[in-house]
């Protein structure tokens, strides 16, 4: 008689971890890795990259995970190399050509150009993206060959620097951006802009917030030393302001209670301790609560 198979026991491990994605995997590979090497399940990410860009990847581990909400509609940094002259069907060097035109560049033309599309612009997103039309992702559509129409959404831009380099055909870009912005869309209508087309490649995310490649850990380095990688599950929010309460007020915060007026604006992390409690917003007159960790 077959026995019954036993769940694998969570290692409970917690905290958060950067990662310097390699190029050639997902950002669900990676997630799927920690999960691996730290011995949970309980692992996320706070923003996709491609599996051709590498750079900064923020991961929360057990209940840091509650936490990634507060990281992913921060703002990012981007160095790729737009590459003038070829279009492609995913707007990077992973898709087939689809056009190509002689274009003669100057750097002041192709700068100028960029500077265009700083502030807040609307981008249409690419057929390549995970944005869900009527329940599907587009990229699942682009794979069965389809291409449908679709709205341009509201993103900013915040620094669209470009550089020539050797091959006069291909411009590096340094890029600071909100979140939702696709880099891959950016590098393709500077090339319409300049009246033939671009497409974007060796993409690499240099920050994440606060979180930027100094913070970050080589994958295989952290496969092989994974606890060492971990930074505790309050760095998760050091972006916030950090409000340090008493036993009395850590009491009202475990259970979810609003405070009184908190003599700042915006979303704060309430700790105890050195211990992060909770993420509290200054609204109406009052500290209320937006997401609670301690156990009431």
């Amino acid at each position: 008689m077959s026995q019954r198979r036993r769940k694998r026991q969570d290692s409970g491990a917690a905290g958060c971890l950067v990662i310097d994605k390699p190029t050639g995997c997902t950002s669900h590979d990676v997630v799927d890795s920690v999960r691996r090497a730290l011995g949970t399940r309980k692992v996320g990410h706070a923003g996709t990259l491609d599996p051709d860009a590498t750079g900064v990847l923020v991961l929360g581990v057990g209940p840091a995970t509650k936490l990634l909400q507060f990281v992913t509609g921060v703002d990012k940094t981007y160095v790729g190399e737009v590459v003038f002259g070829t279009e492609t069907s995913t707007l990077d060097a992973a898709g087939d050509v689809v056009a190509t035109y002689d274009m003669s560049l100057e750097l002041a033309a192709v700068q100028e150009a960029a500077q265009t599309f700083v502030g807040d612009i609307l981008q249409v997103p690419p057929m390549v993206s995970a944005v869900k039309v009527d329940g599907k992702r587009l990229h699942e559509l682009a794979r069965e060959g389809k291409e449908i129409e679709r709205e341009p959404r509201p993103v900013v831009v915040h620094r669209y620097d470009v550089a020539a380099t050797e091959d006069p055909l291909v411009y590096t870009a340094d890029v600071s951006c909100g979140s939702g912005t696709y880099v891959r869309s950016l590098a393709a209508d500077l090339g319409t802009a300049l009246g033939g087309g671009a497409h974007l490649r060796a993409l690499r995310r240099t920050s994440v917030g606060p979180f930027t490649l100094d913070d970050a850990t080589p994958l295989d380095a952290f496969e092989e030393n994974p606890e060492a990688a971990l930074a505790p599950v309050g760095s998760m929010l050091r972006h916030l302001p950090q409000l340090d309460v008493d036993e009395t007020v850590a009491t009202q915060v475990r259970h979810g209670r609003s405070l009184g007026p908190g003599g700042g604006q915006g979303q704060f992390a309430i700790v105890h301790n050195g211990h992060v409690l909770a993420v509290y917003e200054a609204r109406d007159g009052e500290m209320r609560p937006v997401k609670v960790l301690a156990a009431s």
